[in-house]
């Protein structure tokens, strides 16, 4: 859809990336809710990066591998399809705004209740 909308893989890398994780590929990889989301990045060993994007201090980064690795294939394959982008364009997307996102739906350093996500998406 975003494609024949006009907008290329370029804009999309650019600047429009970063709002279509926000509100699209973002939330397919959220989509389990973040709490799970958080137990994929505990059980594959980054959860150390992802307590950085929910506590209050400075977001850790993550590697699109080790990225790939905390969602595993099911979750990039929603995403890729939705947004027409490789793999490795998403994923490298990803690892540069999902801490941003999760940051943005944590501003307590908490998880957030279902009331109070829903007024943040």
């Amino acid at each position: 859809p975003f494609m024949s909308a006009g907008i290329g893989r370029r804009e999309l890398l650019k600047g429009g990336l970063g709002g279509l994780l926000a509100g699209g590929a973002a939330g397919s990889v959220l989509s389990g809710g973040l709490g799970d989301l958080l137990k994929q990045f505990q059980q594959s060993g980054q959860i150390e990066a992802a307590n950085s994007w929910v506590g209050k201090g400075p977001n850790k980064q993550i590697s699109p591998s080790d990225l790939a690795g905390a969602l595993g294939a099911d979750q990039i394959r929603t995403p890729t399809s939705q947004t027409g982008l490789s793999r490795d364009e998403l994923l490298s997307g990803l690892s540069r705004y999902l801490p941003e996102v999760v940051n943005h739906l944590t501003p307590d350093g908490r998880l957030p209740t279902e009331q109070e996500i829903a007024r943040l998406i």
